[in-house]
């Protein structure tokens, strides 16, 4: 690949590689990232093929990348949680029964909660994004991610109040 063809790759495709990501994260910053980590490895790697096929893998790149990141600040958000609940006083195993069996519980209704609503609620929840906020990222109406957050937490409740009048 020579430095030509590459400018030409990076110039006509890395605004739509960067939007592509910022699409799938809300995160500018990391989109950036991520699009930059793309075409550094396409440089390394030098791969032969048409511009389509390049533009193809650059895709495919930036997705297993953006990936990649979601699990591990998932992991990194999992690790802190348990950090911060072992650090609180010390609980019965009844508490830590009851702890583990709910969390387990919300862990299956986010499981089965649609992706929309899923997106919605995490973003309000971990990354505490007030909902003006959420939707400029997602491209939403403000009165759409209300309704999305409304249906989540509905979806959450019903499902661990039944759990709570239901308990085996």
């Amino acid at each position: 690949m020579t430095k030509e063809f590459f400018k030409f790759l990076f110039d006509n495709n890395f605004d739509s590689l960067r939007n592509y990501l910022y699409y799938r994260s809300g995160n500018k910053e990391l989109a950036t990232d991520i699009a930059q980590d793309c075409f550094l490895k396409l440089w390394e790697k030098q791969p032969g093929g048409d511009e389509v096929a390049i533009r193809k893998l650059l895709y495919k790149m930036g997705h297993d990348i953006f990936i990649s990141r979601y699990r591990h600040s998932r992991v990194e958000k999992e690790f802190a949680f348990k950090q911060n609940f072992s650090n609180e006083t010390s609980r019965s195993p009844e508490d830590e029964l009851n702890y583990s069996e709910l969390k387990k519980k919300y862990q299956q209704v986010l499981n089965e909660m649609p992706e929309n609503w899923r997106v919605v609620f995490l973003m309000s929840r971990t990354e505490e994004l007030k909902n003006r906020e959420i939707a400029e990222r997602l491209g939403l109406s403000v009165k759409a991610v209300e309704k999305r957050m409304s249906k989540a937490l509905r979806m959450l409740k019903d499902a661990l109040m039944a759990e709570e009048t239901n308990p085996g």
